[in-house]
């Protein structure tokens, strides 16, 4: 579960890292004189919310069916 967990925040990085790189290219003038894409960076940030979305149900729904217990500090300490 916990490499399940680490690809998927790697996953979420590597979209909120070519959103940027998409942010950073769109402001540059083309020479062919073609307009630049400029939904690249919505699908990427699209995608990024998705998967934190699938990434917090899923460990709710890990946690419910008892395949993950919480380690934290204890109630009452």
């Amino acid at each position: 579960m916990k490499i399940l967990v680490v690809i998927a925040f790697v996953a979420i990085l590597a979209s909120l890292a070519s959103a940027l790189i998409y942010m950073m290219r769109s402001g540059a003038p083309r020479n062919d004189g073609e307009s630049p894409p400029k939904r690249n960076m919505a699908t990427a940030l699209a995608f990024r919310v998705g998967l934190s979305i699938l990434l917090f149900v899923g460990v709710l729904i890990s946690w419910k069916m008892g395949w993950i217990h919480p380690t934290g500090i204890p109630s009452g300490a």
